[in-house]
């Protein structure tokens, strides 16, 4: 796209530039050095489904889309490309590109976490006994959530893949990695997004060999691993930025928004409501395995450095929102929910939705769980139907909370939520009644755009550390609860028994 000539009123401030790569979407952020948002742009890109339970992106979809957003920001805020101070990366984790190195080239469409294509294989390394042995090396269970079972596929199934590989010829990364590829062409990744593949050993913080063999993913094809505030690379060759601006930050959309809610002392906890729910909780220096279904993976602390934390993941959280939306077609913006809910009279029905679309994450990981609704009688509407699923939400994150809270014997006092969907008010409120303590929404819920400015702005020197981060939060909205105990249990044990009957559904 030819953007022309900038505006003849350019701001001459200096600002900070973050990408937030989604699932279904990217984002585009400038803020000044204030923490504020001085623009941004958003666009949904392709979801590709092969097979039920396949889901696939177009890798250079979302780096085109990813450019022509950087220039939409810049011109919304009448902005001088120039005086970008640097740049941070902050993306869906998980999700695995494989391209030449060569050409910079795919040789296959990304292959998203949700995507369940290796669950076979990753069963048979269960059956086989394998699964303690991964755990205590990267915190994680063997899962076709994870990245590295997602490479080895594409390099078995890609004509001629498998030996490129073994030669060095082609390069694998997440989408952190691929980002950073198009806009410097570096190929390096950070300890947040490598702490997610199955193959880094997050202890000794190195990829791991005996799981490279393992996994079956020579080790050739593998970025170098930097902390994730580091001097990553400078753009080269764009078209909506100047040759030389670094790339100062990368990290996980999750731990990115950790980092944004400046959650970076042990004990405190944030939950994100995005197209999935991810609940982090920062342990510090304690690696800690979960008892309760939970992930162990790698964080940042108050100076950015790496730290350890203990995750619970929703696959199916706003996505189900977007599935009614544009399958069932019950409304045509996400937004109408509440005004679709507040139709109905009653404050409760027996309507349960299990949004197991990928199987279940955590605490159950179940790859073979399927989505399903229960409780439907002839005045069954969509409007109930729509709440139920927002509900669904909420349950998933309560569980979430109840692990954590048992792995940690802490008792969280308040739960710090962000992300697209904390907009929707009744299904804040629902979060609230359900885990009966208060939930805070910051004043920008986009924390993962702002986790990566403000990790990527502690390495340029704009501030100096969370404390600094802190000064700078705006108000927030408490959501307090207010169900009655009696209703608050008939929920969850509704909640309890629908899950138990969508597990081990495909054979």
């Amino acid at each position: 796209m030819d953007w022309g000539p900038w505006p003849i009123l350019v701001a001459m401030s200096n600002f900070l530039l973050s990408i937030d790569q989604g699932t279904t979407g990217s984002r585009v952020f400038c803020f000044d050095t204030s923490g504020q948002v001085l623009s941004s742009a958003y666009a949904e890109f392709t979801q590709h489904f092969p097979k039920p339970g396949w889901v696939e992106h177009d890798a250079e979809e979302i780096w085109s889309g990813v450019e022509t957003l950087i220039g939409e920001a810049l011109q919304k805020g009448k902005l001088d490309p120039k005086n970008c101070l640097t740049i941070g990366i902050t993306n869906q984790r998980e999700t695995v590109v494989v391209w030449d190195r060569s050409t910079g080239k795919p040789i296959h469409n990304a292959i998203v976490w949700q995507c369940r294509r290796t669950s076979d294989v990753c069963q048979a390394l269960k059956d086989k006994g394998y699964e303690d042995t991964v755990r205590k090396k990267t915190g994680l269970v063997i899962d076709a959530y994870f990245s590295g079972t997602k490479i080895a596929w594409i390099l078995d199934h890609v004509d001629g893949a498998r030996k490129r590989a073994e030669n060095g010829e082609l390069c694998a990364g997440t989408i952190d990695c691929w980002l950073l590829y198009r806009l410097t062409g570096e190929f390096k990744t950070e300890y947040t997004n490598a702490s997610r593949t199955l193959l880094y050993n997050i202890e000794e913080k190195r990829w791991d060999s005996d799981l490279c063999r393992l996994l079956n993913v020579p080790a050739a094809i593998l970025p170098d691993v930097q902390p994730s505030h580091a001097d990553f690379g400078k753009t080269k060759g764009l078209k909506t930025l100047p040759d030389g601006v670094p790339v100062n930050a990368m990290l996980g959309d999750q731990q990115a928004a950790l980092f944004g809610q400046v959650c970076v002392h042990p004990g405190e906890a944030k939950n994100t409501y995005g197209t999935g729910c991810f609940l982090l909780f920062n342990t510090g220096d304690q690696f800690l395995i979960s008892k309760q279904g939970l992930l162990t993976t790698l964080a940042c602390n108050e100076t950015g450095d790496v730290c350890y934390s203990l995750e619970g993941a929703v696959f199916i959280g706003g996505a189900v929102v977007q599935w009614l939306r544009d399958y069932a077609q019950f409304f045509a913006k996400a937004p109408d929910t509440e005004g679709l809910i507040d139709s109905i009279r009653d404050e409760e029905d027996d309507v349960v939705f299990v949004p197991a679309f990928s199987g279940l994450g955590a605490p159950h990981w179940d790859m073979k769980a399927r989505g399903a609704i229960f409780g439907l009688t002839r005045d069954t509407d969509p409007a109930r139907i729509t709440r139920a699923a927002l509900k669904s939400i909420a349950f998933q994150s309560y569980d979430l909370v109840s692990a954590m809270e048992k792995d940690t014997g802490q008792a969280l006092p308040f739960l710090r939520a962000d992300g697209g969907a904390t907009a929707n008010g009744y299904l804040m409120q629902f979060q609230a009644d359900l885990l009966n303590k208060p939930v805070e929404r910051p004043a920008n819920v986009d924390t993962t755009a702002l986790g990566s400015a403000y990790l990527a702005g502690i390495h340029a020197g704009v501030w100096k550390n969370a404390s600094d981060l802190l000064k700078l939060m705006g108000d927030k909205t408490v959501f307090k609860p207010s169900m009655e105990d009696a209703r608050r249990q008939r929920e969850i044990r509704y909640w309890n028994k629908a899950v138990s009957r969508v597990k081990d559904w495909v054979d």
